[in-house]
């Protein structure tokens, strides 16, 4: 049995510190702000982020450079045998295509999977991987298992402000007066890994209330019978955090639910006070991970 790498980025939620503890490599997506170039939980802290994002600083999200992606790879293939590399959706960001064309010159070594995911989905692919590779299957194998199951997974996202959206032509400036004046929150979706626009409704409350209900439509639509988990995400505070925790929580009994930070390539999109929920199928190959296992 060869060994075998698992790789990501940061957009999967993985911290550099978590990183280490999961023995898997973390590629931090990079950042220009006012023409500065930041690398994510490396020389761009969550905290350094927001305050940047709240001046209305300039901020652009990039691609990681092609050298540093092939530098990994290299370093890790004198000690592995192989790579899974589980980048961010194609349909967020051409991060994934790179990374597909950049393999083509390592013969089958590195297998780029593009599964469709981001956030905890994306990390949930991460563990799914670890845990196949645990089991013994090539490189090869894990990819076409984490390709089967792409589109299985769903994500709702509640946004706090308008102005992000507004900021990158998401909403007209009308649109976003308006809805400002009225204190509506849109309800993003994610499936098939693009953003797209799923309710808009009164104030967050009904906007939690909104994630909840769509979430419970997929458990007892699409996903009917089968195993999932349950977990969430935010860019709010951390006391508005545990409060949505405990409202998944109780909605959804019976499911271990944790939560992450979204990721600095999502935030910048929607800005702070943001909340997120998701399900995403368990692997008949790998049937229930426990992620406590890795805390």
């Amino acid at each position: 049995m060869g060994k075998i790498a698992i790789v990501t980025d940061s957009n999967s939620g993985i911290t550099q510190m978590e990183a280490k503890k999961l023995g898997v490599s973390v590629i931090p997506m990079p950042f220009y702000i006012n023409e500065q170039m930041f690398l994510e939980d490396i020389s761009l802290s969550q905290t350094e982020f927001y305050q940047y994002l709240e001046q209305d600083a300039d901020i652009k999200t990039s691609m990681p450079a092609v050298g540093d992606v092939l530098d990994l790879w290299d370093r890790l293939l004198k000690e592995y045998d192989e790579i899974v590399h589980i980048p961010m959706s194609s349909g967020l960001s051409g991060t994934c295509a790179t990374a597909i064309a950049l393999s083509a010159d390592y013969h089958g070594r590195v297998q780029v999977v593009d599964n469709k995911r981001i956030s905890w989905s994306q990390k949930q692919s991460v563990l799914e991987a670890m845990e196949m590779a645990d089991r013994g299957m090539y490189a090869a194998k894990i990819k076409e298992v984490l390709e089967r199951d792409a589109l299985s997974s769903s994500i709702y996202i509640s946004v706090d402000t308008l102005k992000y959206l507004k900021k990158g032509g998401r909403v007209t400036p009308a649109a976003a007066s308006i809805g400002t004046v009225l204190n509506i929150k849109p309800v993003l979706q994610i499936q098939g890994g693009k953003l797209d626009a799923y309710a808009k409704v009164r104030g967050m409350k009904q906007a939690k209330k909104k994630m909840l209900e769509a979430l419970e439509a997929d458990l007892n639509g699409r996903f009917a019978g089968q195993k999932v988990y349950i977990r969430g995400a935010y860019t709010c505070t951390e006391e508005e955090m545990l409060e949505w925790k405990k409202e998944i929580t109780e909605r959804f009994p019976g499911y271990d639910v944790y939560l992450d930070r979204l990721s600095l390539s999502v935030s910048c999109h929607i800005g702070a006070g943001s909340m997120a929920v998701l399900c995403t199928r368990q692997l008949e190959e790998t049937g229930y991970i426990d992620y406590r296992k890795y805390l």
